[in-house]
């Protein structure tokens, strides 16, 4: 892991959300999985602004299984989670169907699929890995998360209404007013 990836993998393992997310995610062993988006760029945001966690919307997880996408299993897989770490707001989707609904070719694996996010500075996410450390998958680096970049990634920078839409819905610049948009 490089220096910036240790630096997000630290202000995750104090994150208490996390803490309890990480583990009963690992604990089901599904193939690819990972979990980003808000949970990974939120607690970074709050931390580099110096303000408490705030609540998540929701725990994305996303994972890979070509055999079984069926929105059924990810149901199973949710109530699951809910079960061994229960009022968390868990969101999986197993990243093998989810081409479709984002108008892309089919992805290689989860990691890729995360890389087709919107925003670079969501387009990261953390597992355990088998010794119970904090694992990074950033397609495309760290350093706009952690400078307070926002910037599409590149299968959405010639569909910016997309990326300017989720800006100003999710109120990321009013949360914390020192990121800054860049193309």
């Amino acid at each position: 892991m490089n220096p910036a990836e240790t630096r997000i993998a630290d202000i995750l393992r104090r994150d208490p959300v996390l803490q309890r997310a990480l583990p009963a995610l690992a604990g089901l062993a599904l193939p690819d999985a990972w979990i980003g988006a808000g949970a990974v760029r939120n607690p970074v945001f709050d931390h580099l602004h110096e303000l408490a966690p705030q609540p998540l919307a929701d725990i994305d997880v996303a994972w890979f299984d070509p055999d079984d996408a069926s929105a059924e299993r990810d149901a199973a897989i949710e109530a699951e989670l809910r079960r061994q770490a229960p009022g968390l707001p868990w969101s999986v989707h197993n990243q093998a169907r989810m081409h479709r609904r984002n108008g892309h070719a089919p992805y290689a694996g989860a990691v890729h699929a995360i890389g087709h996010w919107v925003e670079t500075v969501t387009a990261v996410a953390a597992r355990l890995d088998c010794r119970g450390g904090i694992e990074i998958a950033a397609p495309h680096g760290v350093d706009d998360l952690l400078a307070l970049v926002l910037r599409p990634v590149p299968a959405y920078r010639d569909r910016l209404d997309v990326f300017y839409a989720r800006i100003a819905a999710k109120g990321w610049i009013r949360r914390w007013p020192r990121l800054t948009v860049r193309l």
